[in-house]
């Protein structure tokens, strides 16, 4: 294969978006959203910050000429996450796809954007002593029905994020807690103490499963405190945390507190 042929059809894996091009195909938008949600993790800092760059500097604006938008991207920092011993160098990535087809097809439509093509040579060609990155981990998320759409609740330049995981012991106790979300009035709860919502996703495909994984944003670090003891001390919490049909919907948290990468447009 020639080397021009070659990068054109790797382009988009640069972006961990797959293996090849699925003969499967769905016809329609849905009325919620699919999220990709993927992990890089890289062997050192530099490799970090280059591929970070080359998210803002090419993967972005392509991925938004196809329609995949708002695009996050989002790191770990020590001081935004004490509890962890050591903070790996990870970048997390949100893809927001109005389709199954949007999904199958990304692959296809960046491999005919010429100039991303050209940009992610860097990524998609460096050599296999020294990778772009080490590896990469992807969820596929189905919105809730009470949170259908990507939201961007604030770009502020001190914005933050956190990213939560809750893990059930059952199926069905995953259904409960989802349904605790959507119609128990939890989101409804989130939104009147200021937990300001970026997505709420069951997962259908990763690690960790039966679990649901949601994102907030905030603009600053105050902000997310003085939120979370407004929910912790809410009548209508404090009634619906005591339920008994959403007992024991969960049985292990991941927490985590992002910050945006240059580039991210949540």
């Amino acid at each position: 294969m020639k080397r021009r042929e070659f990068l054109k059809s790797s382009a988009a894996a640069a972006l961990g978006l797959g293996a090849g091009t699925l003969p499967i195909r769905a016809a329609g938008n849905l009325e919620k959203d699919l999220l990709e949600l993927r992990t890089y993790h890289f062997a050192e800092e530099e490799k970090r910050l280059a591929f970070e760059r080359f998210l803002a500097r090419a993967a972005v604006p392509a991925l938004n000429r196809v329609g995949v938008r708002p695009v996050g991207a989002w790191k770990l920092l020590k001081e935004d996450n004490p509890k962890l011993a050591e903070v790996p160098l990870d970048i997390y990535v949100l893809l927001p796809h109005k389709s199954m087809e949007s999904v199958l097809t990304l692959i296809d439509r960046l491999a005919e954007d010429p100039w991303f093509v050209s940009e992610a040579e860097s990524i998609i060609a460096a050599p296999p002593s020294d990778p772009a990155y080490t590896r990469f981990e992807s969820a596929l998320l189905l919105a809730f029905d009470g949170f259908p759409r990507v939201q961007v609740p604030t770009l502020s330049g001190s914005r933050l994020a956190q990213l939560r995981i809750y893990e059930s012991p059952t199926d069905e106790r995953a259904l409960a807690k989802i349904d605790m979300f959507n119609n128990g009035g939890e989101l409804d709860i989130f939104k009147k103490t200021g937990l300001t919502p970026v997505f709420f996703g069951q997962r259908l495909i990763g690690s960790g499963m039966p679990n649901l994984t949601y994102m907030l944003s905030f603009p600053d670090k105050a902000a997310m405190q003085k939120a979370w003891r407004a929910f912790g001390r809410h009548p209508d919490w404090r009634r619906l945390s005591k339920d008994p049909q959403y007992a024991d919907t969960v049985s292990h948290i991941t927490n985590l507190v992002l910050r945006p990468c240059a580039g991210s447009q949540i």
